[in-house]
């Protein structure tokens, strides 16, 4: 047993297996009630998703000088095609007072204000938003509907604006963790049933990946309690989706291994120290690429996306621990009974050796080189659908995959009212300036209306309507226009926030963190791989490939949305979400396979060593790529557009990456170049055997260095 020793033994000894054991159940005992609170931590409010120091978000801090809470309005239309009556006006008047008394409204109910055409009435009721806001507010908006429910003669009454936006958007979210975790347990549990065709064995992985999140959760709430982690509802959600498929990819590629030992030896518990001594470098070099790349997220400007970094570094890291510890000895526990029906008896052929990957590597090693070029090409050719990639941002009415009611309310409010009526244009500067900065701001193209200046201490604010749809382009446009004019005022140190200007800051941030995340994370990846791998030329290749099939899955993508789907374009920070978990997770694949030819390279060649390396590692990994695409696929369980093209660029481009790009493009390439492939390292001097040459001892006796 030499060269098995050491943490692996630790793992999966005779008598340490218990203690690991235990030592989770204690874990899982107080980790625990500690996930249960997750929820209580998390921030949903503007700050927890804003830019840290953009403009929009510094203006919202001295708003809270004048307003000490986060308000979201809620913005009532009472429309009547044939004309208001005065029975519709009473109503209303009716309403706006009962309004003012609703629990979570805060402040002053405006209106009714009648529309010029006659047709419409608005009121405008501020109601308060606070870190439990998402769940919160679709109560209070349940009740501002309540009372201002639609008249029997003929009046429709709509709720829309920032509160109802943000209504419709918590019930969207309403369940994600439930939801996300039920659909992703169902998603790999049918995929490991497949794979394993046993009714027992993966309950395992399962198991070990729950553990896993259970932990992850509770470390989160330890940190975003006591260290400011910032938690919201998106990252909450995207944690579950990257323990259990992350932590399941683990799981296949060891038990792929540990049953390859298995017929290669009696005991169990050296079986698995084999397993854990060759497989365990991969995945440790897995998990580091996927936690430190997702740990680049912390120097984005987006708090949201900077928060996604530690929670997902930390998710991957749990899960990494739980499956090289916990796995392991529960596999030794239960012994080989648990691959019941199809036991890996010792001494039984190993199938991969003659399976459908040792197949295809056959077919690829007759043109290897024809066969790279024809593939690359067609990748190529996947990649110009990025000319119709559009991540300029989604206005309100795109965000849903479906019209909600906040939505058919705004098209209401249009019909009669300025477009930015309801969610104005903030301005917060000196108040020795305040008459300065609104002449300033009632003069800028694209202003409709400014309210006279509210003083409080030295500041004053200022709000103006916007003529155009806040969420619209022309809008953003104005609000670069009215910073440019009120920064210009001399001493008034103005700055310009509200609804759009925090849009127009979201979108910017979003792009300086795709220039920033994106080359980074390419670096990180890069330095990895060369790390594990001792070599330049083969990096240098991986990262081209993946890459490509990047530019591949955000291009098909994009032409589905646009012309399947009929979504109207993507979330500027679409990109970075896709390339991160695609190359931090996609590389993961060629970091299992690449590694598994190094170590048959030293026995055989490179050549060689790549149709071993593919035969044997392809079933797994295919496996682990369709349970990675379907645990993202799960995303597109909730009703908004961002998440569902996540969900679908992500699923689309792991699969095409584990299908296409890994069996048949790196394959490729490797059988191409052979041994070059591992330059400079001293690999490069081993040359490819004839097969007639292969011993016939067992080679498993030796430990790869």
């Amino acid at each position: 047993m030499a060269g098995t020793g050491g943490v692996a033994w630790l793992v999966c000894g005779r008598w340490t297996k218990w203690l690991v054991l235990a030592l989770w159940i204690v874990v899982l005992a107080v980790a625990g009630p500690l996930a249960g609170k997750l929820t209580e931590v998390q921030k949903n409010d503007n700050s927890a998703w804003l830019p840290g120091n953009a403009e929009s978000t510094q203006a919202a801090d001295l708003q809270k000088r004048f307003q000490p809470d986060d308000i979201a309005p809620a913005v009532i239309v009472y429309e009547r095609p044939s004309g208001i009556v005065a029975g519709d006006q009473a109503k209303a008047a009716r309403d706006a007072e009962a309004l003012g008394k609703v629990a979570g409204v805060t402040g002053k109910v405006i209106g009714p204000v009648p529309a010029q055409d006659g047709k419409a009435l608005q009121i405008i009721v501020p109601i308060k938003i606070d870190a439990d806001g998402w769940e919160k507010i679709v109560d209070v908006v349940a009740e501002v509907k309540a009372v201002t429910e639609a008249d029997p003669n003929g009046l429709a009454v709509y709720l829309t604006g920032p509160a109802g936006n943000a209504a419709d958007s918590a019930k969207a979210f309403e369940g994600i963790d439930s939801t996300l975790l039920y659909t992703t347990l169902t998603v790999v549990a049918i995929i490991l049933l497949i794979t394993y065709r046993s009714p027992v064995l993966w309950l395992l992985p399962i198991i070990s990946a729950g553990v896993a999140l259970t932990t992850a959760q509770a470390v989160i709430y330890l940190l975003a309690k006591h260290s400011g982690l910032v938690v919201n509802a998106q990252s909450a959600g995207i944690l579950t989706v990257l323990v259990f498929g992350a932590g399941t990819d683990y799981a296949l590629l060891l038990v792929a291994r540990y049953r390859e030992e298995l017929r290669r030896h009696t005991d169990r518990h050296e079986a698995m120290a084999l397993a854990l001594h060759r497989a365990g470098p991969a995945i440790i070099a897995s998990a580091a690429t996927v936690a430190i790349g997702m740990s680049c997220l912390t120097l984005a400007e987006m708090n949201a996306t900077s928060g996604l970094g530690p929670v997902s570094a930390i998710g991957i890291t749990v899960g990494l621990l739980v499956m090289i510890t916990l796995l392991p000895a529960l596999l030794v526990i239960f012994g080989r009974w648990l691959f019941w029906p199809a036991r890996p008896a010792y001494g039984s052929a190993e199938p991969t050796a003659t399976g459908l990957w040792a197949k295809l590597g056959t077919r690829i090693a007759l043109r290897p080189r024809l066969t790279w070029i024809v593939t690359a090409v067609a990748l190529g050719a996947m990649s110009l659908g990025l000319f119709q990639l559009e991540a300029k941002g989604l206005a309100t009415a795109d965000t849903f995959v479906t019209k909600p009611p906040s939505v058919t309310g705004e098209e209401a409010l249009a019909r009669h009212f300025p477009a930015g009526q309801g969610q104005p244009v903030v301005v917060i500067g000196k108040a020795a300036a305040a008459a300065q900065l609104r002449q300033a701001l009632a003069g800028t193209q694209g202003v409709a209306e400014v309210a006279e200046p509210v003083i409080k201490d030295d500041l004053a604010a200022i709000e103006g309507t916007l003529r155009d749809a806040p969420d619209s382009g022309r809008a953003r446009a104005t609000i670069d226009r009215i910073r440019d004019v009120v920064h210009a005022v001399p001493g008034a140190d103005a700055k310009v926030g509200g609804i759009t200007a925090m849009t127009l800051d979201m979108n910017r941030a979003n792009d300086h963190d795709n220039r920033l995340i994106i080359p980074l994370v390419l670096l990180v990846v890069l330095i990895i791989l060369g790390i594990l791998l001792r070599a330049v030329v083969a990096p240098l290749i991986l990262i081209a490939t993946v890459v490509l099939s990047f530019a591949a899955a955000l291009g098909v993508s994009a032409l589905i949305f646009r012309h399947v789907f009929g979504f109207a374009g993507e979330d500027t920070s679409f990109p970075l979400y896709v390339f991160v978990f695609l190359v931090a997770l996609g590389i993961d694949y060629n970091i299992f396979l690449m590694t598994r030819v190094r170590e048959e390279a030293h026995h055989h060649g490179t050549r060689r060593g790549a149709l071993i390396g593919l035969a044997a590692t392809g079933g797994v990994i295919t496996s682990a790529g369709i349970v990675l695409a379907g645990t993202f696929a799960a995303l597109a369980s909730l009703p908004l557009v961002a998440f569902a093209e996540i969900g679908f660029a992500v699923a689309f481009g792991v699969l095409l990456d584990t299908l296409i790009v890994r069996s048949v493009l790196v394959t490729a390439l490797t059988l191409d170049l052979g041994r070059w492939m591992w330059w400079p390292s001293k690999l490069t001097a081993v040359h490819d055997r004839p097969a007639e040459e292969e011993p016939e001892a067992d080679r498993d006796l030796e430990t790869v260095s």
